[in-house]
């Protein structure tokens, strides 16, 4: 079992929407569980101003780790949507060190390759994350690092989500962690408030009774979200015929190494 898990994520509730469950799973198997993430939140909102809420989702994020049982997160603190606008290379660079200091067995992170995302800072995320696991075991990727004294080291198993994928290929089991995955989801309060009202104001555009169709989850956003997430997990747990799963594509080694192992048997 995995001893460190390390989740890489653009925004304070990335972990909990598409990993929560699972990360909760391997904490409870005794795994040390960091999220890091990247941006500080501040836009998420139709009510609040940048400055104070980017206070509040660094708080509503520290509350929600530890209801995972989580470290409390490492907050990088890069304006929300503009990672697209760091230097090239920067992202990266932050995601390979944390990747060889905490040395994880396990990395989550946004799948660079799921099409249809159109959030920029995920974009940007997804591929720093994937170059990062990509090069942090080469010595001679961020040199400086071994003369800080941070070693080189390789993620043996990589698991990337996204609201669009096409590839999955490991569904786990969050049967038992989903409760414990809106727990942690519900700390979110700013963000679950501007999820849902995004997707009402949407729907009204749209001409639906929101009220008709959701009754009193309408003035109840964790409730509605709950709902969504509660089916969107049922679904996925379907197709290993388990209650409710999350989905990932998951990666381990090179094809060739991969088929080796396979040949091992």
């Amino acid at each position: 079992m995995p001893s460190v898990v390390l989740a890489l994520t653009a925004h304070p509730d990335d972990a909990e929407i598409f990993a929560g469950g699972t990360l909760a799973k391997l904490i409870t198997q005794g795994a040390r569980a960091h999220i890091l993430v990247a941006t500080d939140g501040r836009r998420g909102s139709f009510d609040h101003d940048s400055p104070a809420l980017a206070d509040l989702r660094a708080e509503e994020g520290r509350r929600a780790a530890a209801a995972l049982g989580a470290e409390p997160p490492i907050l990088l603190g890069f304006p929300d949507l503009e990672l697209d606008h760091l230097p090239p290379g920067v992202l990266r660079e932050a995601f390979i060190r944390a990747i060889r200091r905490l040395r994880p067995d396990v990395v989550i992170a946004e799948d660079p390759f799921a099409p249809y995302d159109p959030h920029p800072d995920h974009r940007a995320v997804a591929w720093a994350a994937s170059d990062a696991l990509a090069f942090s075991h080469l010595p001679l990727m961020h040199p400086e690092h071994l003369e800080q004294g941070v070693q080189p080291h390789f993620v043996a198993e990589k698991y990337f989500y996204s609201e669009h994928l096409p590839s999955t290929n490991r569904v786990v089991d969050i049967s038992t962690t989903l409760d414990v995955k809106l727990k942690a989801l519900a700390e979110h309060k700013t963000q679950v408030v501007f999820l849902v009202e995004d997707v009402v104001r949407q729907a009204r555009v749209a001409g639906l009774d929101v009220e008709a169709i959701l009754g009193t989850m309408a003035a109840e956003p964790m409730m509605a979200l709950e709902w969504a997430l509660r089916a969107q997990a049922a679904e996925v747990g379907a197709r290993i015929g388990v209650a409710y799963g999350e989905a990932f594509r998951y990666v381990r080694f090179h094809p060739l190494v991969e088929n080796l192992v396979s040949m091992r048997g």
